[in-house]
């Protein structure tokens, strides 16, 4: 199997952020071998750079079996809008977006209809900024999740006029104001002592749930994950089974550069409801979904570099969209909550799937990175089983 890095993901140099998103460019991914097998036939391979003509990656109907949300999505989420909060613009998003929900049967979400909106960091719907290919890969793999995992939630997209910390900072503000419950921010750096006054600036809004990726860089913590105030969403390897679930899932670890992001933040400090005791700081993550480019999710983008039409994509640019729109289907957040509390509320019980194996990379206290029974860094408390873990 081969990987890209999609062109928004390169290091980002200081103050600036990188979106946690990565491309599938050759090889069989898992739905492929599924679909397969249930034919009895071999699977066939993806040719590097070269987009499908059909999905090539889980679609909606997977991601809601995956984490018991078929009921809630067929019944919840009308009224309720998830904004996306990506870095540029992507001309074709809606476009994109209108090819993914109408080839999975999902019902239109345009701008004419009222479910879709494009804004800028400083809400004008007609001055957007630049548009970047390799940002747009990352736009389209979010709004397609909040699709598939939300299938009636209202989208809004919001575009920073750069990658800037500021910037992106400044379109969460934007985000909450236009009245968005629910945030998703697919893009990380390094930490600085910077943070905590970003915390204040940028991310601390009670009543909205605000989802932050780990990363895509194996262990090591990143910001704005490691904020006090967002949900840190780690990955997963997600595979069918033959288990009553019908999937399993283990720590997404491709090598030792590439993995889902976790660790103790060297600034921002401990929230109250978070109990594990090797971190004296904040520690990341919370929960967990699927982000292993082999076990990816299918996008259909036509503007980005790494392709045109369907691909399959991971990275924890996957996970943190799946969990902003499974709050949304849980319901809006109490007024003065931080959203992120809610799944410890439910720690150790059904509502979450415990991920129990694997390791995102090498650490002096093992469940930084390494994946064990109730908490750890690289899955927090486990992935969705249903909604009741979001709700307060």
């Amino acid at each position: 199997m081969q990987y890209a890095k999609i062109g928004c993901a390169a290091t980002p140099k200081k103050g600036y952020a990188a979106c946690n998103a990565l491309r599938v460019t050759g090889g069989t991914t898992a739905f492929m071998e599924k679909q397969a097998a249930l034919k009895g036939v071999t699977p066939k391979t993806i040719s590097p750079k070269a987009a499908s003509d059909d999905p090539t990656g889980y679609g909606p109907s997977d991601i809601q079996s995956a984490y018991g949300l078929a009921s809630a999505a067929s019944s919840s989420g009308s009224g309720r809008t998830v904004a996306i909060v990506d870095a540029y613009d992507d001309p074709n998003a809606e476009s994109d977006l209108a090819t993914y929900r109408s080839y999975y049967g999902l019902s239109a979400c345009t701008t004419a209809n009222g479910c879709f909106k494009k804004v800028s960091q400083t809400g004008s719907t007609t001055s957007l900024p630049t548009a970047d290919s390799g940002w747009a890969g990352e736009e389209s793999l979010d709004v397609d999740m909040v699709s598939a995992a939300c299938p009636n939630c209202n989208i809004l997209l919001v575009e920073a006029k750069s990658a800037s910390d500021a910037n992106l900072g400044t379109a969460v503000n934007e985000a909450v104001k236009l009245g968005a419950k629910f945030v998703s921010n697919s893009y990380g750096g390094s930490e600085s002592s910077s943070d905590t006054s970003y915390d204040t600036s940028y991310y601390k809004h009670p009543g909205v749930a605000i989802t932050a990726s780990a990363g895509d860089e194996a262990y090591g913590a990143e910001y704005p994950a490691g904020s006090q105030y967002v949900t840190s969403v780690g990955g997963t390897k997600l595979s069918a089974s033959s288990t009553s679930r019908g999937w399993t899932e283990s720590v997404w670890k491709t090598s030792s550069t590439e993995g889902t992001g976790s660790g103790c933040s060297a600034y921002d400090a401990k929230p109250s409801w978070q109990t594990d005791t090797g971190c004296t700081k904040r520690m990341i993550s919370d929960v967990s979904a699927v982000a292993d480019p082999a076990t990816g999710v299918s996008v259909y983008d036509t503007y980005g570099a790494d392709g045109t039409g369907w691909g399959t994509y991971g990275g924890t640019s996957a996970s943190s969209p799946i969990i902003a729109a499974v709050y949304a289907l849980a319901g809006t957040p109490g007024s003065s909550d931080y959203p992120a509390k809610y799944p410890y509320a439910k720690a150790g019980t059904s509502a979450l799937n415990d991920v129990t194996s694997g390791n995102n990379g090498s650490c002096s206290t093992s469940y930084f990175c390494t994946a064990k029974s109730g908490y750890d860094g690289p899955t927090g408390w486990g992935t969705p089983e249903g909604v009741s873990a979001f709700t307060g």
